[in-house]
């Protein structure tokens, strides 16, 4: 799979528009499902995501050993390496870690790593940068930066994201700051390709300059993600709100129903029949009427006509 950005025009796209935040399918026992992950790959690709995030927020990375994630990269690119873009989630809280793992992602074949801001330990804006630097100089593949304050206690500043626009292998952001006023700026100031993390907002920041999403509700629901911005490209805007609304239930239902979204995403695939087992304590299954609420909102949405009458 080539690295090279998208010939679509607007900003640059180094890892594609549409990509999906994937869980790591398990076995009933608990253990690394390969072959499972595999089969999802191949269905997430076939229903039109550019490319695929492993190993993050929504693929319980705190919970995977450093074995498994990379088991899984090597599956998941032996699957759709070559007709998608596999992104591998490698940030943690020390440096020294985090560059273990990205050199085992790359030689396992993934394409970009998602590097999260290091967490706990609360690092200065000055650490931050010298800890992404650390990774994107010892990488020979892209990074893109995983802005999610809310998990790790310290954002990445606009000002810190200016400068480290600067490495050529800082190509790309996870923006789950919730700050639109700060994205828009960076956006507007640098080349560095901003991927919606919050659904709600895949729609607003696209409008402003953003690449795309990565999205955790596209694991069940890829097409109905993607419909958005397909119709904004072709320049369809009051459609492109109206299949973002139609979207707007099962998002709400997913991620902000107050279990994380790996919960709910996994019972959503669990009841559609797709590979993804339990999630790993210390978060626990969605119970059952959870489990049929959010069957009956995905099953609402694809069954609503997807084209506005006249």
């Amino acid at each position: 799979m080539s690295t090279a950005p998208s010939t679509l025009p607007g900003p640059p796209r180094p890892f594609g528009r549409a990509l999906c935040a994937m869980v790591t399918p398990f076995t009933p026992t608990g253990e690394l499902d390969p072959a499972g992950a595999r089969e999802l790959a191949a269905r997430l690709v076939d229903e039109g995501c550019d490319g695929l995030v492993l190993n993050g927020t929504t693929g319980e990375s705190p919970t995977t050993t450093d074995a498994e994630k990379t088991a899984l990269v090597r599956a998941v690119c032996a699957e759709v390496g070559d007709r998608a873009y596999v992104v591998a989630g490698v940030g943690g809280p020390s440096t020294r870690h985090t560059l273990a793992l990205a050199r085992e992602a790359e030689h396992a074949g993934a394409h970009g790593l998602l590097v999260v801001t290091p967490y706990y330990s609360r690092p200065p804006q000055g650490d931050i940068e010298a800890h992404f630097l650390r990774v994107a100089d010892a990488s020979g593949i892209p990074l893109m930066l995983y802005d999610i304050p809310a998990r790790t206690g310290s954002r990445i500043e606009p000002a810190t994201m200016l400068r480290l626009a600067a490495h050529p292998r800082v190509v790309a952001v996870k923006d789950c700051a919730y700050d639109p006023l700060g994205s828009a700026g960076v956006i507007a100031r640098t080349s560095l390709a901003y991927y919606s993390g919050s659904e709600e907002l895949n729609l607003p920041l696209y409008a402003v300059g953003g690449a795309g999403f990565v999205s955790t509700v596209a694991n069940a629901a890829p097409r109905a993600l993607r419909a958005p911005i397909d119709a904004y490209d072709a320049g369809a805007t009051a459609e492109a709100a109206r299949l973002n609304a139609r979207a707007l239930p099962l998002i709400e239902r997913m991620m902000a129903a107050g279990l994380p979204g790996t919960v709910t995403t996994k019972a959503l695939l669990g009841r559609l029949g797709l590979p993804a087992g339990p999630v790993r304590e210390p978060l626990r299954p969605a119970g059952r009427e959870t489990a049929d609420g959010l069957l009956r909102t995905y099953e609402e949405l694809v069954t609503m006509p997807a084209v506005t009458a006249g």
